[in-house]
């Protein structure tokens, strides 16, 4: 509990101070007065109205995007490798990443924006749907079938991406999507913001609600069954589950891989693999790495603006191969 409450404290602290990083020196003062006047709780504000916007239009929903976004993919990593009792597996290797990319870039060049969330939704259902049939045709699901056909259905979807972008995208567009693809959370307005909070009250409970669940199937499907778990209910719901939240942090951030795959571990060595506590402190890790990356991002190279996407795989690629060897005999 410990723990868990200093992750809150320092995930209130990151996203304030995130806020003032910036080429505007925003203070962290003038960060909680803009917010407390748009709560109400401040009838005048001292900031002026230039600053305020940069505080509240700009900075604030990206902040708050990035949070979910880190949050989400955790969290359905969490839950994907325990579904597959592999450690290996994320949304990104199993295909829901790419599916709900290539759901995306879809509707975006047909020019039908506004319902990208759920073309992101569809194609990380349908990726996901895939790779069960994929699995089951290798003779059933097993760890390493599972991450086999994921990562089948990823290469195809991300083949089929490329042509669509390679067909129909054109001028800036072709630009804009392919920073969208290399995972940028640039011009995150309330909108999505409320998208990603939003996806996380639906699914974060489902998903931590079923820990138990979950700690038994680390023992086999038999052994869940034989302790009063109904398997095949709690996976699919779990999956569908994992399939909205993926689609809707894909749709707002693009296809950004390894946070769902490295977080889980890194919180695992540290409280251990009892999913009713892993579930929520990975959803807390998620969202503070993914708000630093961010912010890496976005500063660094000001006023170019860097790819996160690039950030979390400079990271995530080496932890990435220091799990490879770490679990090796699965290979």
């Amino acid at each position: 509990m410990t723990a868990f409450a200093s992750l809150c404290l320092l995930l209130l602290a990151s996203a304030v101070l995130a806020v003032t990083f910036g080429p505007a020196d925003i203070t962290p003062a003038e960060v909680w007065v803009t917010i407390l006047h748009h709560l109400g709780f401040v009838p005048e504000s001292p900031v002026s109205r230039l600053r305020d916007a940069i505080v509240w239009d700009l900075r604030l929903p990206r902040v708050i995007a990035a949070l979910g976004v880190g949050a989400g993919l955790a969290l359905a990593g969490a839950v994907m490798q325990a579904l597959t009792r592999n450690p290996l597996a994320d949304p990104y290797l199993l295909g829901l990443s790419s599916g709900a990319a290539l759901g995306a870039v879809a509707l975006v060049v047909l020019g039908l924006t506004a319902f990208v969330p759920l073309g992101a939704f569809v194609g990380a259902l349908a990726a996901l749907a895939l790779a069960l049939v994929v699995t089951q045709l290798l003779g059933g699901t097993t760890p390493v079938r599972a991450i086999l056909a994921g990562i089948s259905i990823s290469a195809l979807a991300s083949a089929a991406t490329s042509f669509i972008i390679f067909w129909s995208a054109t001028g800036d567009s072709y630009r804009e999507i392919l920073s969208w693809l290399m995972g940028s959370l640039s011009g995150s307005n309330w909108f999505d913001a409320a998208l990603v909070i939003g996806a996380l009250i639906v699914c974060a409970p489902v998903m931590v609600l079923s820990a138990r669940g979950l700690d038994a199937f680390a023992f086999g499907d038999k052994a869940a069954a034989s302790l009063g778990v109904d398997v095949a209910r709690l996976r699919w719901v779990l999956l569908l589950a994992s399939a909205l939240l993926t689609g809707i942090m894909v749709s707002i951030g693009g296809a950004i891989g390894f946070v769902g795959l490295v977080v889980p571990h890194a919180v695992r060595l540290a409280v251990g693999s009892g999913h009713r506590r892993l579930l929520p402190m990975a959803m807390l890790v998620g969202a503070i790495f993914m708000l630093w990356a961010d912010t890496l991002a976005r500063t660094v190279f000001d006023p170019r603006e860097l790819p996160v996407g690039i950030v979390t795989a400079l990271v995530g690629a080496p932890a990435f191969l220091l799990i490879l060897m770490r679990f090796r005999r699965i290979t």
